[in-house]
């Protein structure tokens, strides 16, 4: 009897693994379509209870024109405007009653509409996300609405010093395009009419210029949604400039004890492998502590700095990309009268690794860190949803992380020697804060 009884346990146990095992659906890899007019559509089914569905636009500060700069930041805060299609309220009383989130986000090349609800109320957020994109109304009482917020969020960033020192560094490195502020100048506020607005929109929210994305959405829906995109905005639209790098120097005198100091050379496009060489050498310098509010303390930056100095300061190599070109440098935060010390060890830290002084260890250890921190960021949401759109609007397919890692362990030690002496070769771009009385930097570099 107890024998009978164990084996019905067990037969049961069998069974509901069996059952579960049929339910369990493989994740699908992400499928990428091009339309006729240049509209890509890509999608990730990965069954989750929650979906994902964003619109990336090439339409981010780079493509303002001299007279409407600032219109991508009072787009951003547009989004719940009222539209062709639907009110304010409606947009505002639709996606909240579904359990939805709609948000904005710009970038110096991008703008990303994201939309995120239960999978059983995609219909729904679509509505309002084909709406807020492609049919804005710019009722000219809606948009004198935003100037406070827009003052708002002007101030709040003037009250980061980094903030204004990656600012001053593009508007120091670019002769145009990229040297756009990602926030509206204070001359512009309350003069960017619904006129120019729509003049924006018209110029570069077209379906050659846009990326339809989803995450735990069947890609036959994003399908059809595209056709309606199509239907509505269609072309290629305004063709944007390559950026020009030019070299300089930007200082913001605040008086302040520490002084925030940028010095970064021209590097490499995004999808070029040069791009990921200068990935490697920025953790081979050491890109940030690895520990919840640990310290930097390992890196080769920080351990050659605290040699020069016995004040505090924080050091960190930096890498930015973008579609035609990138910036790579160091970025330290000191005390004033140790400022020049640290730059400039800082700065021959990437020299020595240019004259090929890198070990295998310290290779290996770069490309361990920052296969982890990209497989790290793709593991949530968020993260796999911007490294599919990114990709799919600038190349139009999507890399496996498996293939990306593969790309990062394809970098040689030669790779990220080349990488340090095209920095220190190349013409140097600067921009600090702080209190910057006798404290020369570029004259020196």
């Amino acid at each position: 009897r107890s024998l009978l009884s164990r084996a019905l346990v067990d037969l049961d146990v069998c069974l509901c693994l069996f059952f579960f095992l049929l339910k369990v659906r493989p994740i699908e890899p992400a499928a990428v379509l091009w339309f006729t007019d240049g509209l890509v559509i890509a999608s990730l089914e990965n069954y989750s209870p929650a979906s994902r569905i964003g619109v990336l636009v090439r339409a981010g500060s780079r493509y303002e024109t001299f007279d409407s700069l600032g219109v991508t930041h009072l787009l951003r805060l547009a989004s719940g405007l009222t539209t062709k299609g639907a009110s304010a309220f409606r947009i505002c009383h639709g996606i909240e009653a579904v359990g939805g989130c709609l948000s904005v986000s710009t970038t110096r090349e991008t703008m990303v509409y994201t939309v995120d609800c239960l999978r059983d109320h995609i219909d729904t957020v679509m509505e309002y996300l084909i709406n807020v994109t492609t049919a804005p109304e710019f009722r000219p009482w809606e948009v004198s609405e935003l100037t406070p917020r827009l003052k708002v969020d002007i101030a709040i960033a003037q009250q980061s010093p980094q903030i204004g020192v990656i600012e001053n560094l593009h508007a120091a490195a670019y002769k145009n395009t990229l040297s756009n502020s990602l926030y509206c100048p204070d001359y512009m506020v309350g003069k960017i009419t619904p006129d120019k607005m729509h003049t924006f929109v018209q110029n570069n929210f077209t379906s050659g210029r846009m990326a339809l994305v989803g995450l735990g959405v069947d890609h036959a829906v994003l399908k059809q949604v595209g056709e309606q995109f199509l239907n509505i905005r269609s072309g290629t639209g305004t063709i944007g400039s390559k950026a020009l790098f030019r070299g300089g120097e930007l200082r913001s005198q605040t008086g302040g004890s520490l002084v925030h100091a940028a010095v970064v050379a021209e590097s490499a496009a995004a999808s070029s492998a040069e791009a990921t060489a200068f990935g490697v050498l920025q953790h081979v310098l050491g890109a940030g502590p690895h520990i919840k509010r640990g310290t930097n303390s390992t890196s080769r930056l920080s351990q050659a700095i605290s040699k020069a100095t016995a004040q505090p300061f924080d050091a960190s190599a930096f890498n930015a990309t973008y579609s035609d070109t990138g910036l790579f440098g160091v970025y330290t935060i000191s005390q004033a009268d140790s400022a020049r010390d640290v730059v400039m060890v800082a700065v021959s830290q990437v020299g020595a690794i240019a004259q090929g002084n890198l070990t295998v260890a310290d290779l290996n250890r770069a490309k361990t860190q920052l296969k982890a921190e990209y497989l790290m960021s793709v593991e949530n949401s968020e993260g796999l949803f911007d490294a599919i759109g990114t990709q799919a609007l600038s190349e139009g397919t999507y890399h496996s992380p498996e293939a990306i890692t593969q790309r990062i362990d394809a970098v040689s030690s030669n790779d990220v020697v080349n990488a340090a002496k095209k920095f220190m070769s190349g013409k140097k771009s600067m921009a600090c804060s702080g209190n910057l009385v006798n404290t020369p930097f570029m004259d020196e570099i």
